[in-house]
C-alpha cells in the first residue's frame, strides 16, 4: 500500500514554482492521465483548481485526480518540446492525440546545386544537405526562414522556378533576394551569404549579431530610430531562432541526471530521464537519511538501491564525487552486459542537464515541505519543543535587509497550519536614522507592527520568531516591554558558526545557553522555512526600494555585473525585457559573461 499523502490542491499549490515547466495529472492507480506544459506553473496548474466552472471533459479529469508531478524547464519551448515526448510516450486519455504522429520539423540545407536554398523539412532526413533543428512547431521553422531570407538574401524558390526565370521576381524588388537566377550576384559571393546563414544556423552567431548591433547603434546615431527599432526587433530573434534547446539534442545520448536538494531533515532526489538526447521527464524521490546530511554520502547509497534493482542507462550523472563510483559502475556495467559510467564531472549538455535536475529537485522538496501532512506533524513538534499545550495557530517571523545602510527595509511573514498566510505578509520600510542598524531598523518594526497588535487591529502570534542572536532577541524584549507584550514568545533564531542547515541556534528569554534541535527534528524544519521565508521577502522589497530610489535598471544591483557588461546584455538582447525573456545558455553567448555570471543574472531577474 502506497504511503503517499492525500493529494491536496492547496498545499500543493503553495510551493510550487512559478518557472515554467511540463505537468503530469495521475489517477489513483499513478497513470498519467494528461500532460500539458505552462510558461507559469504554478499560475496554470492553479487554474485547474481555482476556476468557479469548468468545462465538463475538465471537470471529469479532475475528479480523477489523485496526484500533479511536474518537471521544470528553463524556457517555454523546452517545455514544449518535452510536452509533446511525454504524450507520445504515455498517450494519456485526457490529451489530444494527433493520429499522424507528425515529427518535429526541420530546417533543409541543399548543397547539391550551385545557389542552394534553405527550405522547410519535415520526414526522413536521408537526402543530401544539411539539416537544422529540430524546432517547437512549424511556426518557429517558418519565421526562422522568413528572417533568414531578410537578414541574408537567400533566394526562398524551389528549382523549378529558378531555372525559368528571365529578369528578377517581386523578392529581389523587396530587397528580400540578391537574384541569382539571372546573374545579379556571382557563385562566390552568394556562397558566402549563404555560409554565413549556416554558420547561424549552427549556433556561430556572434559574429552576425554583432554585425547587426553596430547597424543599430550607427542608425540610432543617424537618428533614423525606425530603422534601429527594426534592426534590434530582428537581433532578439535571431537570439530567439539560435537559442540552443536543452530538452532535445539529436546524438543519441541516454543516461539519467541526477539533482540533489536537501535542507538537513528532508532531502528530495530527482532522476531526470534523458533518452536518446532527449529528456523524457523526471521523477522525486525522498530517501529517509537517518541523520545523514552529506549529500555526497546520500547519493551513494540511492545510486546503490536504485539501480542494482533495475535496469541502468549507459551513463549516470550525478552532482558531487561519491565514494563506490568505480564499484558501482563495474557492477552496473556486469549486470547489465554493456559499460555503465557513474560521472560526476560534467561540461555541455550534461552540466546543464544536472542543473536542471537540480532545479526540478529543489522545487520538489518545496512541494513536500508544503505538504499538509508534514505541517501539522512540524506544528505538533514545535509545541513539544517549547512546552505549550496545543500546537501554535500562528506565527510570525521578522528580517532586516540592507545594502550598507541604504533602503532598509524589514519584513513580517506569517504561517499558520496551512503554511504560508501571505495575505498577512507585511514590509516596513525604515527611517533613514535607522540605516545601517540592524537592531534599530528591527526595533522600529516591531514597534509599528506590535502597536497595531495591542490596539487588537491584527492579531496576537503565538511564537513571534527574529532572525538574529542575542541582541535582536534583547531588542525584541525591550519593544514588547514597552507595549506591555511582555509575556509573548519569543525566538531568536541565529545561523551558527558553521551557516549550514540544521546548525541553528535558538535564544530564548530566560535561558543562558542556546537551544539546539536536531538537524532531523521537524520543529526545527518549521523554524528553518519561516525564518527563509522572512528572509526572502525582506531581501525582495529592499531590491525593489533600492532600485525605486537608484532610478536605475535593475540589472545594476547584480554583483559582478560592471558598466561595460551591462552595456553589452542591453546592445546585445535590445534592452531589459529581453536580457528577462532570455535563458542561461543565451547569456552565456554574451562576450564577459560565463556560466556562473550569467546562473546570478538569470536567477536575479526572477526571484519568485
Amino acid at each position: 500500500m502506497s504511503d503517499r499523502p492525500t493529494f491536496d490542491a492547496k498545499d500543493f499549490l503553495r510551493r510550487l514554482t512559478h518557472r515554467p515547466g511540463v505537468y503530469r495529472m495521475l489517477n489513483a492507480a499513478h497513470e498519467i492521465i494528461y500532460v500539458g506544459k505552462a510558461r507559469d506553473l504554478r499560475k496554470r496548474v492553479s487554474s485547474y483548481f481555482t476556476r468557479s466552472q469548468q468545462a465538463p471533459k475538465t471537470a471529469v479529469m479532475l475528479a480523477q485526480v489523485a496526484n500533479v508531478e511536474v518537471t521544470v524547464t528553463n524556457t517555454e519551448a523546452e517545455a514544449l518540446l518535452l510536452e509533446n515526448s511525454l504524450i507520445k510516450q504515455h498517450r494519456p486519455r485526457f490529451n489530444i492525440l494527433l493520429r499522424d504522429d507528425k515529427s518535429y520539423p526541420y530546417i533543409y540545407a541543399s548543397t547539391d546545386h550551385a545557389f542552394p536554398r534553405l527550405r522547410f523539412h519535415r520526414g526522413p532526413r536521408k537526402g543530401p544537405g544539411r539539416y537544422f533543428g529540430p524546432y517547437p512547431g512549424t511556426t518557429a521553422v517558418r519565421q526562422t526562414l522568413n528572417e533568414l531570407q531578410k537578414l541574408f538574401l537567400i533566394r526562398p524558390c524551389k528549382d523549378s522556378f529558378f531555372r525559368n526565370r528571365s529578369r528578377p521576381c517581386l523578392q529581389y524588388q523587396i530587397k528580400r533576394c540578391t537574384a541569382p537566377c539571372v546573374g545579379l550576384i556571382s557563385e562566390e559571393d552568394y556562397a558566402q551569404d549563404f555560409q554565413a546563414a549556416l554558420q547561424f544556423l549552427e549556433g556561430r552567431s556572434a559574429d552576425v549579431i554583432d554585425r547587426f548591433v553596430r547597424r543599430m547603434e550607427a542608425a540610432s546615431a543617424d537618428q533614423a530610430y525606425e530603422q534601429a527599432a527594426r534592426y534590434r526587433d530582428q537581433i532578439a530573434k535571431l537570439k530567439e531562432v539560435a537559442a540552443r534547446q536543452l530538452v532535445s539534442r539529436d546524438r543519441g545520448q541516454d543516461l539519467d541526471v541526477l539533482g540533489f536538494a536537501g535542507n538537513g531533515a528532508v532531502t528530495c532526489i530527482t532522476v531526470l530521464f534523458v533518452r536518446n538526447g532527449t529528456v523524457m521527464g523526471s521523477r522525486d524521490y525522498f530517501p529517509r537519511t537517518a541523520g545523514e546530511r552529506e549529500p555526497a554520502d546520500i547519493l551513494n547509497s540511492f545510486v546503490a538501491q536504485y539501480y542494482l534493482g533495475r535496469d541502468a542507462p549507459n551513463e549516470i550523472v550525478v552532482g558531487f564525487e561519491i565514494e563506490d563510483a568505480e564499484l558501482l559502475s563495474a557492477t552496473l556495467s556486469e549486470k547489465n552486459g554493456r559499460k555503465v559510467e557513474v560521472r560526476h564531472r560534467v561540461r555541455g549538455d550534461r552540466q546543464r542537464w544536472r542543473a536542471l535536475a537540480d532545479t526540478n529537485a529543489e522545487n520538489g522538496l518545496n512541494v513536500r515541505l508544503a505538504s499538509n501532512v508534514t505541517l501539522k506533524r512540524q506544528f505538533r513538534a514545535l509545541a513539544e519543543v517549547f512546552e505549550l499545550e496545543d500546537p501554535p495557530d500562528r506565527l510570525e517571523c521578522f528580517d532586516v535587509s540592507h545594502t550598507g545602510g541604504e533602503a532598509t527595509v524589514a519584513s513580517c511573514v506569517v504561517f499558520n497550519q496551512a503554511g504560508p498566510l501571505k495575505s498577512d505578509y507585511r514590509r516596513f520600510n525604515l527611517k533613514p536614522e535607522a540605516a545601517g542598524d540592524d537592531y534599530a531598523a528591527l526595533a522600529e518594526a516591531l514597534r509599528r507592527r506590535y502597536a497595531r497588535v495591542q490596539k487588537g487591529e491584527v492579531p496576537m502570534p503565538d511564537i513571534l520568531f527574529v532572525d538574529g542572536g542575542r541582541g535582536q532577541l534583547g531588542e525584541a524584549m525591550t519593544v514588547l516591554a514597552d507595549l506591555e507584550l511582555a509575556w509573548l514568545r519569543v525566538v531568536a533564531v541565529a545561523k551558527g558558526r558553521s551557516r549550514k542547515p540544521g546548525m541553528e541556534q535558538l535564544f530564548l528569554p530566560g535561558r543562558t545557553t542556546a537551544l539546539r534541535l536536531p538537524p532531523d527534528s521537524p520543529a526545527l524544519l518549521l523554524i528553518q522555512q519561516i525564518r527563509d521565508e522572512a528572509h526572502r521577502f525582506a531581501i525582495t522589497g529592499h531590491r525593489q526600494r533600492r532600485g525605486k530610489a537608484r532610478r536605475t535598471s535593475r540589472l545594476e544591483s547584480i554583483p559582478g555585473l560592471g558598466p561595460a557588461r551591462r552595456r553589452e546584455l542591453l546592445r546585445q538582447f535590445g534592452g531589459l525585457q529581453g536580457v528577462m525573456n532570455a535563458g542561461v545558455d543565451d547569456l552565456v553567448k554574451v562576450r564577459g559573461i560565463g556560466r556562473t555570471l550569467a546562473e546570478t543574472i538569470y536567477n536575479e531577474l526572477h526571484i519568485e
